[in-house]
Order: C-alpha cells, then structure tokens, then sequence
C-alpha cells in the first residue's frame, strides 16, 4: 500500500526506514508543518506540504502512520486521520520480536530490535522505540512512547499517553499512570499515578504534570 508519514523530523527518518525494512508498504510522502521543509526530500521521500494536502492525497492514498513524538499531539493526529477515513498503518521492523499472540493496535511503530512479549497489548499511536522490551501481558495504552532501551517485565501496566524514558526499568506487575513521565534510566518499583514526572533509582516523583 502507498502511504504518507505525517512528521518528517528525526522520527519521521525512523519511520521510514522501519516501513522500508519491512517492505510491506511503500512510503510515497512527508507531511509536516514546517514549511521551509516543504518541496525538500527527507530520507529520499518528498515533503509534500502540510497536513492540509490530505483532503486531495487521500482520494489516492489510503495509509498513513503519525511520526510525532509528542504522545497527545500524535493522538490527536491518529484521531483525526480516523475520522476522514485514513487508515493508520502499524509497522514491525522486521528486526524486531513480536510474540505471535502480543495485539498491536492501530497506528503502532515496533523499531529495531525491540521486543514484544507474550500476551501482551499495545494500544494504538504507540512507539515501542529500539531496543525496548515489553515483556508478557504486560497492558500498553494508547499513544505510550516506551523510549530506546527502556525495559518493561511482566504484567506492566501503562496508561494512555505515558511516556517511558530512555533506559529505564519497571519491575514486575507496577503500574504506570496516563500521562505519567519516567526520565531516563529510572527503575520503577511501585505503582506510579497519572500524570506525574519520576526519576532516580528507585524511581520518585518529582512533579506533578
């Protein structure tokens, strides 16, 4: 299937390789925001204006993934591509595992040599970035961003929005909150609640978002 990236930042460069490494789909376009971005090639696509052209590119092409890193404006994104009848497009780099009985929702980028366990869930919009681990039925909602190396054991819950940070680890059947912060390299230990931010080993909250 042709498919358009919304998103043509640092992001929007990994998208693109996971879905050329896949080679299940074929990238034909960027959109993105920033007009000095508009007419140039990103990856060797070409950035084909902003998210307004979609109301013409979408009589020809139907897929789209969001390569947004910003988890609610990435929601929002998905959302709204939804409602016009988009189809959000959910990609696997073929380096990565993925347990045959993990459900990755709609919209979902799994990077290189991440991991998705057994039984586990993953909501829609989210980006199991490299080298993260989310080991079994563990519960990922909507719009997460589980951050490079990061590491989840098993029956991890983590709510819509949250965002894990790079190198950090949550213990065995912890659950994190919507909207919640992990920074880098934290170890999570106990339930952490919605929207707060938590660093340091154990991990502590600092503020709440």
């Amino acid at each position: 299937m042709d498919m358009l990236i919304i998103g043509a930042g640092g992001h929007g460069k990994v998208v693109a390789d996971v879905v050329a490494c896949e080679a299940r789909h074929r990238v034909v376009g960027f959109l993105d925001s920033d007009t000095a971005l508009h007419g140039t090639n990103v990856a060797g696509v070409p950035v084909l204006g902003g998210v307004n052209q979609l109301l013409k590119l979408k009589q020809k092409i139907r897929g789209v993934v969001i390569a947004i890193g910003d988890n609610a404006v990435r929601q929002r994104y998905s959302q709204e591509m939804i409602d016009i009848g988009m189809e959000l497009i959910t990609c696997v780099h073929p380096r990565a595992s993925v347990a045959s009985s993990a459900v990755l929702g709609r919209g979902v980028v799994v990077c290189a040599m991440a991991v998705v366990g057994v039984d586990t869930t993953v909501g829609d919009a989210c980006v199991i970035n490299t080298s993260a681990v989310v080991d079994h039925e563990c519960v990922i909602g909507d719009a997460v961003h589980i951050c490079p190396g990061a590491v989840l054991a098993g029956r991890v819950r983590v709510g819509d929005r949250a965002f894990i940070g790079m190198g950090a680890k949550i213990i065995q059947c912890v659950s994190v909150g919507a909207a919640a912060i992990i920074g880098a390299g934290a170890v999570v230990t106990v339930d952490l609640p919605a929207r707060v931010t938590a660093v340091g080993i154990p991990a502590r909250v600092i503020k709440r978002n």
